[in-house]
């Protein structure tokens, strides 16, 4: 692969769009992810694919290194077409494999977005123009999963991970570091935890980036999250009490809550409480889905009284009333 440019390791023609650029990148990515991949040299051909794909997403890189491809004996160049020209790059021990879903993170609460993600915008390698003077390190995020009542009450995460770090020597290794986070009631799906000094580190000297955490809640069948902070829950209800109606207790994220259910409630019914949706700034709603739950019928006792409300409402079409 040393012998090819930047295009041709990614697949695509000088003509590509950024699109097609990132959608090349990402299936690449994923093929030789050492997680997946049986080739001997995944490692180094996701390397190779992190470099060409630093330089041809970035607009300014990706002119200056055409240029170079245009003009490859010209002022600067110090390689052949495909080489480094105008760029130092450094190599560090990159292990992709300490990163994902299945990694250091253990449970899935805690991943990164993608491969590229979990390193910023250097991808697997360090990269570092001719340049002097500290250089603040990459941002990086990821995606937090949390339960929807820890969004209503708050709750305090410890989560243990291996971060990329610089030894004295300046190359790249991990060091497990545990992390604490507190995530404050009331936020939002969407939002991001920002945790200072925490991203890639710098170089020369310079601050490492922070680490921003996006929040994502963890939806079930009967209790989930729309519109970020609007909060619906199936409640079962018998079905004399969706015919008569009156007051319930219910069991929320909210906390208990006693309400009366109006005679007549149906299947798939929705009632809406204001304000007591994610308390954010500005508070979501949560909406009560009714769902009528018919008791079983194994008794002569049981029988005989579905018997004599059949008889009762012989003349009831349900098709009627849909």
């Amino acid at each position: 692969m040393a012998d090819r440019n930047y295009y041709e390791i990614l697949g695509v023609d000088r003509k590509a769009s950024d699109d097609d650029i990132k959608k090349a990148y990402r299936k690449l990515v994923r093929k030789y992810h050492p997680d997946v991949s049986k080739d001997p040299d995944a490692v180094a051909k996701t390397s190779e694919i992190n470099i060409a794909y630093e330089t041809l997403h970035d607009k300014e890189k990706r002119a200056e290194y055409d240029a170079m491809l245009d003009n490859p004996f010209g002022h600067g160049a110090q390689q052949q077409a495909g080489g480094r020209s105008g760029f130092n790059y450094q190599q560090y021990d990159f292990d992709p494999s300490h990163f994902g879903q299945n990694g250091a993170f253990g449970n899935g609460d805690f991943h990164f977005d993608d491969l590229f993600s979990a390193f910023g915008s250097r991808g697997g390698h360090g990269f570092q123009q001719n340049r002097t003077g500290p250089i603040k390190g990459e941002d990086q995020h990821a995606e937090l999963v949390i339960d929807i009542d820890e969004a209503y009450h708050g709750a305090q995460r410890s989560m243990s991970l291996e971060m990329p770090t610089l030894n004295a020597q300046g190359q790249m290794s991990y060091e497990r570091k545990t992390l604490n986070v507190k995530i404050p009631a009331g936020i939002t799906e969407g939002q991001q935890i920002r945790l200072s000094g925490q991203g890639l580190p710098g170089f020369n000297g310079g601050a490492a980036g922070d680490l921003y955490l996006k929040i994502s809640f963890r939806n079930q069948d009967n209790l989930y999250v729309q519109n970020r902070k609007d909060v619906y829950q199936r409640i079962s209800v018998a079905p004399w009490t969706a015919a008569l109606g009156g007051k319930i207790d219910v069991s929320t994220p909210a906390g208990k809550l006693s309400m009366n259910l109006p005679a007549n409630s149906h299947n798939g019914q929705k009632m809406r409480l204001k304000g007591k949706g994610i308390p954010a700034k500005e508070a979501g709603d949560l909406y009560l889905l009714i769902n009528i739950v018919l008791p079983k019928s194994d008794t002569e006792a049981d029988r005989a009284a579905w018997q004599a409300l059949a008889q009762h409402y012989a003349g009831f079409q349900p098709e009627n009333h849909v």
